[in-house]
């Protein structure tokens, strides 16, 4: 786990809920350790100079999702001036038909067409740079997805079962769609990924433990049950893969999907060339 990303996430406290994720305000540190460290409050630290963000500057980045979590950490690559569209497709396709990553995968993918669909004609604002949209799905060891509790009941029996169980993984698919500037057919790039981690719950927490962080409430939205970035971070014992994909949104995953997407219409020009 990066330690400065998980020390950016923790939770201000259980009754919130949400980890606060605060851009850097001071400018960056020397490489030389001998001069004097600047004084707080002179300015930024400089974003990502990166092609693919660089093209985005300027340009509607919508996020098709409500989750504040997914905003912080799309910011955390200067990704700070996004709209939130969320994104009105029903997330109930039927499981049996997909394996876990399908499954999150379409449903992802269901997001963002039909937010991209929506603002692609948007008469006031104008297209959009870029949609970005993605969906998180845990699944347990004998292949259960398992989403978000219905009640506090609900609540604790998926706690316990994944207390109980073998390590589970969590699965998030991020999807992206740009309009390309050519008539070709169908007029868009499309990208995605999706990633996994493997998360174990410490099997040494107690039923009461549980029962207490149910009532905190901070997992009631959330895939699971739990914020791994919150309170939820004292069930787990270990995980094996990127901790931003656990909070919903792997980072290294969606600036490659970003680039791709954006790539896709460089090379559309360079056809018609």
């Amino acid at each position: 786990m990066a330690s400065w990303l998980y020390k950016t996430l923790v939770s201000s406290g259980p009754a919130q809920g949400e980890g606060k994720i605060r851009l850097p305000a001071d400018l960056p540190p020397s490489y030389d350790t001998s001069s004097p460290r600047p004084k707080p409050g002179r300015g930024p630290r400089p974003p990502l100079d990166l092609p693919a963000l660089n093209l985005l500057r300027g340009k509607r980045v919508i996020l098709a999702s409500a989750s504040p979590r997914r905003k912080q950490l799309l910011a955390q690559i200067g990704l700070t001036d996004i709209e939130v569209i969320p994104s009105k497709f029903g997330e109930d396709l039927d499981k049996s038909h997909y394996a876990p990553f399908e499954y999150v995968l379409h449903t992802a993918a269901g997001k963002c067409t039909a937010v991209y669909e929506a603002e692609i004609n948007n008469a006031i604002l104008g297209e959009p740079g870029i949609v970005i949209a993605a969906d998180t799905v845990i699944v347990t060891y004998d292949g259960v997805i398992m989403e978000k509790p219905k009640n506090e009941e609900h609540h604790l029996a998926m706690l316990k079962e994944l207390r109980d169980g073998l390590p589970h993984k969590v699965y998030t698919a991020v999807v992206a769609m740009t309009p390309l500037e050519t008539l070709v057919h169908p007029g868009y790039a499309q990208e995605s990924h999706v990633e996994e981690t493997i998360v174990e719950f410490d099997k040494t927490v107690t039923d009461d433990l549980l029962a207490a962080y149910v009532r905190t409430r901070e997992g009631a939205d959330k895939a699971g049950g739990y914020a791994i970035q919150g309170t939820g971070s004292i069930l787990i014992k270990r995980i094996d893969g990127t901790f931003d994909n656990v909070v919903g949104m792997p980072l290294r995953g969606t600036l490659m999907v970003i680039e791709k997407a954006l790539s896709n219409d460089e090379l559309e020009e360079e056809v018609d060339e």
